[in-house]
């Protein structure tokens, strides 16, 4: 009996392995981003009326109507959401300060097996000190192999931008 070719293929060629690191637990990414700080939780249950307004001032859909977010003294605000990289959910922190500027990006988990380049300091230091809206090319430059994950996480920034003016900026 003869075999059949496919049968020769390498489990490899048919298969993605899978792939996760987590990075920092949200309470080390609070003290990365904001040192030594207290955090007040913050339940910030979003109207419909306020997802549409941060849909269509970020580009990016809102999916839950509660964000996981802490008010940090008069320091500003810290977030943690999650956002698809290729195919695998990417979970990050960002930090604002009090005037709706982003102190910090923190990756908390990637699991994709490539991209992973976006926990690179130099890449994330990029969003330090600006403000919506963030364009890749222009204000966020890409990484090569890690393409759609900046994208996805730049509009995922973007998304938490506009959750600062829609629902906490006074």
């Amino acid at each position: 009996m003869r075999a059949s070719h496919w049968l020769w293929l390498p489990v490899a060629a048919v298969s993605t392995p899978a792939c996760a690191t987590n990075y920092l637990s949200v309470e080390q990414a609070q003290q990365a981003i904001f040192p030594g700080a207290r955090f007040e939780s913050l339940r910030l249950a979003l109207s419909d009326e306020q997802r549409e307004a941060i849909a269509k001032s970020s580009g990016s859909p809102v999916s839950r109507h509660e964000i996981q977010s802490w008010r940090v003294g008069d320091a500003g605000y810290f977030f943690v959401d999650e956002v698809v990289g290729k195919h695998e959910l990417i979970t990050f922190a960002v930090g604002l300060n009090a005037d709706g500027t982003i102190r910090q990006v923190e990756i908390l988990a990637y699991r994709e097996p490539y991209g992973y380049e976006i926990r690179n300091e130099r890449w994330r230091r990029q969003f330090v000190g600006k403000r919506a809206p963030l364009r890749m090319d222009h204000d966020i430059q890409n990484i090569s192999g890690a393409t759609l994950s900046c994208t996805h996480l730049t509009q995922a920034i973007n998304r938490i931008l506009a959750l600062y003016d829609v629902a906490l900026r006074h």
